[in-house]
């Protein structure tokens, strides 16, 4: 393709917004810090991401879950570097997989909010899956200064230990490894588990420590006593088996998982796998380092999917979103994409990239039936300002039709993907299968931005509510502090639409260089091919 002045401004500030993500990846690795990392590993114990490199297959990809969990958050209690867990979707013994590990190097592995939820979520990848679960536990229980927000709601600590049960009486593999402090409530994850192993001298299990044993009945007792290997293998049998170090017990894992039996599968289709004929390097330069300028989707499509092939549903007719079959990484897919440049009707109508009309709408919707019908799996690249507004548009139906595309992909069967590509506004974001519309896995590129309105419109909106309810207190504002009052209103406000916001909470999986976005989708399916489909698709009643 041509490359122009244009071109060279947007790759610069994708690699620009690449190498600030890979900074920050670097510090999260770093867990709670050299310093406690060292202290770590003085106790003979391998850290928790030493862990799983050491048990996932070094030939095989890895992805990892919710790695910028607590970006920025809980500042006040020190931080909590990826919310004290780390998951990885990886493979043992060329068995797909979801491992939970704990790293102590953070508040002691302690469960802040958002370590439950980041468990929870890794549970959730397992059971829509199917995929075996590995928890390496090494944590020191609810963080207590904050266990009114973690301990006692639905989604909170103890849906864990329930979804332990509903995974096993599924037939969904849990294998558990004690491999430092379980305490508690805690304790019930690793022997609720199919097998649970422990490490001799560091590993120890109990509902309450040997302080708070003296505390309540008065006895006596160190924790080795109490809850280490030798009691719990050798006496009270709450353990299957003890290992003397971290890499035999890790090694144990990996005969358990060489001798699991096959699954059914779901039975997506795969070809051999093709990369990109066009060069998936330039998506970083057709991506226009200004939100509001126009591009054509397709180019970035051509640069994701096999031999860059895509056979367009309907490509005259709804414009504004494109629909198609392609390959990635071998695995047939169907693509519901915004497209992001102005489109002409047959009828003469001009319409704005990235906003979804009626037409465009009542397409995506049949194109997600067809999909259903013939068992392909759906990725959505999400760069959408919204639905159509307007008396013109209201008359058209949009309700109508934006209506029946929410419930044809809220009601599909097959698994979702979902890349936000860039923006990701309002209700555009619902019907681009947004986190509360259940797809496998949600990830952001750099470029994404995430919430109700763009910046400068909710930024006004705010100011506009602001200034009238000084004034409802009699408050006369001049221009000058409205301007200031606009400036601290938007920061505050993009500040909340980066995607790094948007993961720290767990509102995406992650955010991820444009570049890997094939293995995301490519791992996501194979993943969703361990589940075969058992519900019938039905959207139940529809607006026609």
């Amino acid at each position: 393709m041509k490359i122009d002045i244009e071109f060279n401004k947007n790759e610069d500030l994708m690699k620009q917004w690449v190498t600030q993500l890979n900074a920050k990846w670097e510090k999260v690795k770093l867990g709670g810090g050299e310093k406690r990392i060292a202290a770590h590993k003085a106790k003979g114990k391998m850290t928790a991401r030493e862990r799983i490199d050491y048990l996932l297959d070094k030939d095989k990809p890895q992805m990892e879950i919710g790695a910028l969990v607590a970006d920025g958050m809980y500042e006040e209690e020190g931080g909590c570097p990826s919310g004290g867990v780390v998951v990885i979707m990886g493979y043992i013994a060329g068995r797909q997989c979801i491992v939970v590990a704990n790293d102590a190097t953070v508040k002691a592995g302690a469960w802040f909010p958002i370590t439950a939820k980041k468990n929870l979520r890794a549970q959730e990848i397992a059971i829509e899956n199917r995929l075996p679960i590995v928890y390496l536990v090494d944590s020191a229980g609810v963080y207590l200064p904050m266990q009114a927000e973690v301990f006692p709601d639905k989604e909170h600590f103890g849906r864990i230990f329930r979804n332990n049960a509903v995974m096993s009486s599924e037939g969904i593999i849990q294998i558990a490894a004690i491999m430092g402090s379980c305490v508690a409530g805690g304790a019930y994850l690793p022997i609720m588990s199919d097998e649970a192993l422990i490490v001799e001298g560091t590993g120890s299990v109990f509902l309450a420590g040997s302080y708070l044993v003296k505390s309540a009945i008065g006895e006596e007792v160190d924790n080795e006593t109490l809850g280490g290997a030798t009691t719990h293998s050798e006496i009270s049998g709450v353990t299957d088996n003890k290992y003397p170090n971290d890499e035999a017990c890790l090694d144990a894992i990996r005969r358990i998982f060489e001798k699991i039996g096959h699954f059914e599968k779901a039975g997506f289709d795969r070809a051999t796998p093709a990369l990109p004929r066009k060069d998936m390097k330039e998506i970083y330069g057709i991506l226009p380092a200004d939100r509001v300028k126009p591009y054509d989707m397709r180019e970035i499509i051509e640069r994701l999917v096999d031999n860059s092939e895509f056979d367009e549903y309907k490509a005259l007719y709804g414009k504004t979103l494109l629909c198609g079959y392609a390959r990635i990484d071998g695995w047939a897919v169907g693509i519901v994409a915004n497209q992001r440049k102005m489109v002409k009707t047959k009828k003469g109508e001009m319409q704005m990239g990235g906003v979804i009309y009626s037409d465009s709408a009542d397409k995506a919707a049949r194109f997600i039936m067809n999909c259903n019908q013939r068992k392909i799996p759906l990725v959505f690249l999400q760069d959408v300002t919204g639905f159509m507004v307007g008396s013109k548009s209201e008359h058209n139906g949009i309700i109508k039709d934006g209506a029946k595309m929410v419930n044809a992909m809220a009601n599909s069967v097959v698994p979702k993907f979902t890349i936000v590509v860039g923006n990701s506004y309002g209700a555009g974001n619902y019907a681009m299968c947004g986190k509360a519309y259940d797809p496998r896995l949600i990830f952001a590129w750099p470029s994404a931005q995430i919430a109700v309105m763009s910046g400068a419109s909710a930024a006004k909106t705010l100011l506009q509510i602001r200034v009238a309810a000084l004034e409802a207190k009699g408050q006369k504002i001049t221009p000058e502090e409205e301007a200031k009052l606009l400036e601290e209103i938007t920061e505050i406000y993009n500040n909340q639409l980066s995607p790094y916001y948007a993961a720290a909470r767990l509102w995406i999986d992650g955010i991820i260089d444009p570049l890997d976005t094939r293995k995301v989708i490519s791992m996501g399916i194979e993943a969703a091919n361990h589940a075969p489909i058992t519900k019938r698709y039905n959207v139940g009643v529809i607006q026609v």
